[in-house]
């Protein structure tokens, strides 16, 4: 088995260098054979990565501890499920499912059926091939999946309890989808730059392939956060973590991206913009691979001190400039026939506004994460910084991103007049500070949540009202009633109303994050069995501290009576559970949640007496936060499927010589 798993990686680097030089050689003589030489070998590649995948599998599900990786991160009683998920548990595995991930995208491409014959397959294909040789190499010859071990142990060391959750499941490899993604467009727009195709082709025929990659870093990052919330025991979803920092960043500047390119569809404008958004938020996916494996930051994220941050940095280095220079070396172009913007109250502008805010998110993200390897590197003392900064200088981001988010439906394209300001804004203000006058009336004074839920609430009124708009101007000219109207109009115009769809989830997370940064609170207390823990509307009764068993793991657990303004609500039971090789115990929340709040509550500690130590904590409104990012997926889906896409051809017509 170990040999086979070695002969597929050794084979996977000579197959993925010999594929990259076919295209090249078949673009350069303009021959067909090559280029067909060239596919066929990235499909090899494929096959070849998923047998390695399927190798190392194997060797996990079937504890096979003469191999490093499997004792490192399994042991024989772990359940198969997690055994099997150990493949992402370590460096050599997560390099593994990118490399597969990459030759599965490279292969969807250049076996498209809408890229037949499309001039730019050998480019595209040659681009992901770069990237792909470069992980096979770090397969190859740094971190290996299949190195054998001295000696073979009895037990391996197990996996770590903090990943034996079902989120821990999916979470990674929604990321790892995302990340990989964006190399798709990453190449078309490089392809497109050497091919001199400055037009908006290589972003029409992406534009899936960026809203898929979108999507897995969105349901990367909702999960990421839902398992921190349920798992880690400390009451909050996003800790502004290095790691959870690095999947964040490129999520901003994608959703940038997504917005900006509608002008150069429209308009033609913002080309270097939105390729400089592109190389950058592929840049950025390398950057977070480099944070998790480099060994400079602490996270719970992180895969410890390990070499391949170099070679990571070395490598986005490479790419970085290679894609710059080939921007630049096309700029003349890029700057043809470049239209420009016409009026500040426009869509445009507003469009524009959105990008940079969202840019600037990203910015003071990336300062944050980066700063203390910068003072480390300066000063040699590693300066922190915390939570208290990232939610001083994002709050009022997301503020500003929410009030552009509310007046960008209603504003025209070109040029909006007075008159038009007035009569499509009307009514949405006047909605607006009626909810404003009815929060300061239900006691809520402080200024960011009542600025940001009057926000999110003239957001949600501006869209409500440009759809009844197109509702109304449909049914005059069709005759057909409201309802069926609002079906027919939302079904033909799929892109439009799918993102309007997750603009709505993004408004309903914005109000999860509002109400439980600014409403929650949190009480630990040491009781004895029968006294009780009050908080907020809650009255807690501590009945019973016990133990049981679960395998070869114990776990102690506490059985707590809820009453909610002396109503019984439910029973709570919040755990400890120690596993027989791992030295910390994991936590297993208590909670009941509700539209209106999460009762939250973590066994802290215990005596022999019985007297325990509970953490409660009340945080209003976090289910809104799950619930929106629902809508955002089905908004999503209902973008990326919806309706027959534009027929594009490019304008470059180069081709290759058949063969005779």
């Amino acid at each position: 088995m170990h040999n086979i798993g070695v002969l597929t990686i050794y084979l996977g680097l000579a197959i993925s260098i010999y594929s990259f030089i076919a295209f090249i050689v078949g673009v350069i003589k303009q021959d067909q054979k090559w280029v067909n030489s060239g596919k066929n070998g990235v499909l090899t590649l494929f096959l070849l990565t998923s047998l390695t995948i399927v190798l190392l599998l194997y060797v996990l599900a079937t504890s096979q501890f003469q191999f490093k990786y499997v004792s490192m991160y399994t042991s024989s009683d772990l359940p198969i499920v997690y055994k099997l998920s150990a493949l992402w548990a370590g460096n050599a595995g997560s390099l593994l499912l990118w490399t597969f991930l990459l030759t599965m995208y490279t292969t969807m491409v250049a076996f498209s059926n809408k890229m037949k014959g499309n001039p730019m397959v050998p480019y595209i294909s040659t681009i992901m091939l770069g990237n792909a040789i470069f992980f096979y190499f770090i397969l190859a010859t740094t971190t290996r999946p299949f190195e054998l071990n001295d000696f073979i142990p009895s037990e391996g060391n197990g996996l770590n309890p903090m990943l034996q959750d079902p989120g821990m499941i999916i979470h990674p490899i929604t990321l790892y989808l995302g990340y990989v993604g964006l190399a798709v467009p990453f190449a078309f727009a490089i392809a497109a730059l050497i091919l001199k195709n400055v037009d908006s082709f290589w972003i029409r025929m992406t534009r899936r392939w960026t809203l898929l990659a979108w999507l897995f870093l969105t349901l990367g990052n909702l999960l990421g956060g839902y398992w921190a919330y349920l798992e880690l025991g400390w009451g909050g979803y996003w800790a502004w973590d290095p790691v959870e920092n690095a999947s964040f960043m490129p999520w901003l500047t994608v959703t940038a991206f997504l917005h900006s390119v509608m002008i150069q569809e429209r308009k033609g404008m913002l080309k270097v913009w939105n390729l400089s958004l592109i190389i950058l938020s592929y840049a950025l996916t390398l950057f977070g691979t480099f944070l998790v494996r480099s060994g400079v930051l602490t996270s719970v994220h992180a895969f410890g001190d390990t070499n391949l941050g170099t070679y990571f940095l070395i490598f986005m280095g490479i790419a970085v400039i290679f894609a710059m220079y080939v921007m630049m070396s096309r700029y003349h172009l890029l700057k043809k026939d470049s239209d420009h913007f016409e009026s500040f109250f426009s869509k445009e502008s507003s469009f524009l506004i959105n990008n940079l805010i969202l840019v600037c998110a990203a910015f003071a993200v990336f300062w944050g994460t980066i700063f203390p390897l910068i003072s480390e590197a300066v000063r040699g003392t590693k300066v922190t910084v915390g939570v208290p900064f990232f939610n001083t200088v994002m709050s009022p981001i997301l503020l500003s991103l929410l009030f552009i988010l509310a007046i960008c439906p209603l504003i025209a394209w070109q040029k909006s007049t007075i008159k038009n300001l007035q009569k499509n804004f009307l009514i949405p203000a006047l909605l607006t500070i009626i909810v404003a006058i009815l929060l300061f009336i239900m006691g809520i004074r402080t200024i960011y949540p009542i600025i940001g839920f009057t926000l999110v609430a003239f957001m949600l009124f501006t869209h409500i009202s440009e759809i009844f708009r197109g509702v109304k101007a449909r049914s005059s000219v069709t005759l057909e009633n409201y309802p069926i109207a609002l079906i027919r109009l939302i079904s033909k115009n799929r892109r439009r109303y799918g993102g309007y769809t997750v603009h709505f989830g993004i408004a309903l997370i914005a109000i999860g994050i509002i109400g439980s940064q600014n409403f929650s609170v949190e009480s630990m207390k040491t009781v004895a069995i029968g006294e009780k823990i009050n908080i907020a509307d809650f009255e807690i009764t501590y009945e019973n501290l016990a133990q049981k068993s679960e395998g070869l793991n114990d776990i102690i657990f506490a059985e707590l009576k809820v009453q909610k303004n002396g109503k019984h609500v439910g029973y709570i039971q919040p755990e400890k559970i120690f596993y027989s090789n791992w030295q910390q115990p994991s936590t297993e929340v208590g909670m009941i949640s509700s539209w209106q709040e999460d009762l939250y509550i973590v066994i802290s500690a215990w005596e022999r007496d019985l007297r325990a130590t509970f953490v409660v904590r009340v945080n209003p409104l976090v289910k809104w936060i799950w619930t929106g990012g629902v809508v955002v997926v089905i908004g999503t889906l209902f973008a990326i499927w919806g309706g027959r896409q534009n027929q594009v051809i490019p304008r470059y017509r180069g081709t290759v010589r058949k063969v005779t």
